[in-house]
């Protein structure tokens, strides 16, 4: 097994000069068509079926992929009842040219379709519907989150084909509701593997191209993912706003009131957590890989967001991060929980804000939570925490909208290792690295569970100032020819 390793089965520099001309010749091109077509997620976009965007990606992926005439692949795009559709294909195990030994297990290739909302703030040129392609960089929403991901899928299968080598059997499961908390997906998964119709096999590799990269200079395993739990906190204090000059100093603000309640959940100094349930202990072998990727990483790991830059007096002034060691910044974004408001409600915009006490005050919360804690359970604590004995009697709810558990990769085995260490090599002429990630991917939960002797390849295209969910979202096209064509190794190199 170490020499098949070694020696790779694949000619390396023939497989990234046809997944270069794959990309460049074509993929460029249907990602920038994508990119036009709003199919926000369902959670964003209530109406999805009766607007039509996200069956109208999902058509045009699949006319792509049947278009690329890949020897023995089988599409289907499966639809349940009321729920978001499933892009499904196999390709069946080869041998190749002569008698190579094939993995009796079965690869699982995953992406999604669907997008984050537009957001604000995008540069003038740039917009979220209107691709823009400069200096390698391709702009718009959802191509790098995660719209490329079926295209490279099908692309790296090219290439095994390309070359006739032997591969174990591939399926694709690209979903469209990702965005939303993947809450569509189990059901898939459970009519997939329905007993006596198992679709998805013995999986022993997942391939999951939703994830980050730390850099563009190597190939990045992801080894954990934080979970989260969203919901919308209201604090109601009148049935109608009043005015301010008559009311102030006998009814409290509805803002104070939030302020309170959020200093139950969060130190607004530090911005820890403060339930101490929230919190898990970080294990050794992410620790010892934190601590080696923040060696290689270093200032970049704070440097790389877009910080306000500000005049003062003369002086030129940049906002801080919470902290400059290395290694406590990849800490925080991985395994520390942490909370975001994402949106409000009950707050006039500012021209049209009059001298009136406001009724309610309504934030949309992101709480993100390490990965070894349940996403579930979570939710019912953070509601405990939020509502008990509110301040005035004010009426307090916080109404849960999704929740995902996070994860945190199984032990590696040597082959898979290697094999990654090889392709990193290979196409990148660097060490493979290996980095938690701060976003959340609820299918690889559902995966370590379904699937617990599976090693699990989850990489992606979000390196520095990709800026996916936010404005200016880019995909890095360079990384993502070479990530494509190390995909393509690993799978040719499992056992």
């Amino acid at each position: 097994m170490n020499d098949r390793i070694a020696q790779s089965v694949l000619d390396s520099t023939r497989v990234l000069d046809e997944v270069s001309q794959a990309w460049d010749g074509d993929i460029v091109r249907q990602l920038s068509d994508y990119i036009t077509i709003p199919a926000k997620s369902p959670m964003f976009d209530p109406l999805w079926a009766e607007h039509g965007y996200i069956e109208t990606v999902v058509r045009n992926a699949a006319a792509w992929v049947e278009a690329q005439k890949i020897e023995g692949l089988r599409l289907e795009v499966i639809r349940l009842a009321g729920r978001t559709p499933v892009l499904f294909f196999e390709v069946p195990a080869s041998t190749g040219e002569g008698a190579q030994t094939v993995s009796t297990q079965t690869v699982l290739m995953y992406g999604h379709l669907d997008k984050q909302p537009e957001f604000s703030g995008w540069r003038n040129d740039l917009g979220p519907w209107t691709p823009q392609y400069e200096d390698g960089k391709l702009y718009g929403r959802g191509g790098a989150d995660d719209g490329y991901a079926v295209y490279a899928s099908i692309a790296a299968i090219a290439a095994l084909k390309s070359q006739k080598v032997a591969h174990p059997r591939i399926v694709g499961l690209i979903e469209t509701c990702e965005e939303s908390g993947s809450y569509d997906l189990l059901p898939y998964i459970d009519a997939l593997r329905a007993p006596g119709n198992n679709r998805l096999g013995d999986v022993g590799l997942v391939i999951c191209l939703d994830s980050g990269a730390g850099n563009y200079d190597q190939l990045w395993l992801t080894t954990s993912l934080r979970g989260m739990a969203s919901g919308v906190l209201k604090v109601e204090i009148l049935s109608e706003g009043v005015h301010s000059g008559d009311a102030s100093g006998v009814v409290p603000s509805s803002f104070r009131i939030m302020r309170q309640v959020l200093d139950r959940l969060e130190d607004s100094a530090s911005g820890r957590l403060l339930p101490q349930r929230f919190h898990c202990e970080v294990p050794a072998e992410r620790l010892a890989q934190a601590q080696a990727t923040a060696a290689i990483l270093g200032e970049e790991l704070y440097r790389r967001f877009p910080w306000v830059h500000y005049d003062c007096e003369g002086d030129t002034r940049v906002a801080l991060p919470m902290t400059t060691d290395p290694l406590q910044a990849l800490l925080a974004r991985t395994w520390a929980p942490t909370l975001s408001v994402t949106g409000a409600e009950g707050l006039p915009d500012l021209q049209n804000a009059g001298n009136v006490l406001r009724p309610y005050t309504a934030f949309k919360l992101s709480l993100r939570l390490p990965p070894l804690v349940d996403a579930a359970q979570a939710v019912q604590e953070l509601k405990a925490v939020l509502e008990d004995n509110a301040p005035y009697q004010a009426r307090v709810t916080f109404e849960g909208l999704s929740s995902a558990t996070g994860w945190n990769a199984p032990e590696t085995t040597p082959w898979f290792e290697q094999a990654l260490a090889a392709a990193s090599r290979n196409y990148f002429g660097a060490s493979c690295g290996y980095i938690g990630q701060g976003g959340t991917i609820p299918l690889m939960s559902m995966l370590s569970k379904g699937f617990p002797k599976a090693q699990m390849m989850v990489c992606g295209v979000l390196g520095p100032k990709s800026n996916a969910h936010g404005p200016n979202e880019f995909l890095h096209v360079p990384y993502a020819r070479k990530l494509t064509a190390a995909v393509a190794q690993v799978m040719a190199q499992m056992p």
